[in-house]
């Protein structure tokens, strides 16, 4: 069906883009709302990840993920280049340290509409395994910044990324 819809678009069919928005455009702008944290910002890299979404189909490969699985790695990279690009990195950092108490990262899974799924395998994980997951997506550092920020070994940071993502891969489900 993935397959289908993005042929579809890669041949510029309207209708099926139309379609394909209806499925990603509300997890592609919250991706990059968490990661930018400025609303008319977000809106501005959606509407690029979105347009960048329609140019590419044709790149899309039905056999490495789903659409939405597509569409969000593209956000999150637009968004990350965007927080590299306007010096908003270092506030960003700062405010996701400030906001990794486990009920502050409960409340932005909730705020969000990510696949329940996703949601549940994240709350299964220790709140530190939980940290540096997020710490990873939301704002793309590197395992040492991660243990520099942190104030813990690097040792530790890269045994819980390992730890976590072994996790991750056994609950979450394959497409």
């Amino acid at each position: 069906m993935d397959g289908d819809l993005i042929r579809r678009i890669a041949t510029g069919d309207r209708s099926a883009f139309d379609e394909f928005y209806a499925k990603v455009s509300g997890p592609v702008y919250q991706v990059i709302l968490a990661i930018l944290g400025n609303r008319a910002e977000a809106e501005d890299v959606a509407q690029e990840a979105l347009v960048q979404l329609w140019r590419d189909a044709g790149r899309f490969d039905p056999s490495r993920g789903s659409i939405l699985g597509w569409a969000v790695s593209i956000a999150r990279s637009r968004a990350l280049d965007r927080a590299r690009s306007s010096g908003a990195r270092r506030r960003l950092v700062d405010r996701l340290s400030q906001s990794m108490r486990p009920e502050a990262t409960e409340e932005r899974i909730k705020d969000g509409p990510p696949p329940a799924s996703l949601h549940e395998a994240l709350e299964q994980l220790p709140a530190e395994q939980r940290q540096v997951v997020e710490l990873a997506y939301f704002t793309g550092l590197t395992q040492t910044e991660m243990a520099e920020r942190l104030g813990i070994p690097l040792g530790t940071v890269k045994t819980r990324v390992k730890l976590a993502m072994e996790k991750l891969r056994a609950v979450l489900p394959h497409e």
